[in-house]
């Protein structure tokens, strides 16, 4: 299930609103429960109905399927650093192709962690 404040940022964007502070412009609370809801709005746009809200949930759990994905891609794809050595050895060797070693070392990562 997407997080609630996942739906709200995607309900925004749709209605022209990309930067959202959740301290100021919209507050969330969660009494204990573990359902969280809309303690205070103060966007310019329509706070969004419980069905509003319902309706990104796919796109919501897409959304942060993909974030999870690139997240561990960015783990895996080591520093920059390590990179640029990769490419200087991949360069003296003469293996800027596809059987260089950045280039085997950044598809591992990416077959290993799909899009979907």
């Amino acid at each position: 299930m997407a997080h609630l404040s996942k739906k709200i940022k995607l309900y925004a964007e749709a209605n022209g609103v990309t930067n959202i502070d959740f301290r100021s412009d919209v507050k969330l609370q969660d009494d204990g429960d573990g359902v969280a809801y809309i303690k205070e709005w103060n966007l310019s746009i329509d706070e969004p109905t419980a069905e509003q809200i319902a309706s990104y949930e796919t796109a919501g759990n897409a959304a942060e399927a993909l974030a999870g994905v690139l997240n561990k891609r960015q783990t895996e794809y080591k520093d920059f650093g390590h990179q640029l050595d990769l490419l200087y050895h991949d360069m003296t060797a003469g293996k800027l192709d596809g059987t260089g070693e950045w280039h085997k070392h950044i598809k591992a990562v990416k077959d290993a962690n799909s899009k979907g």
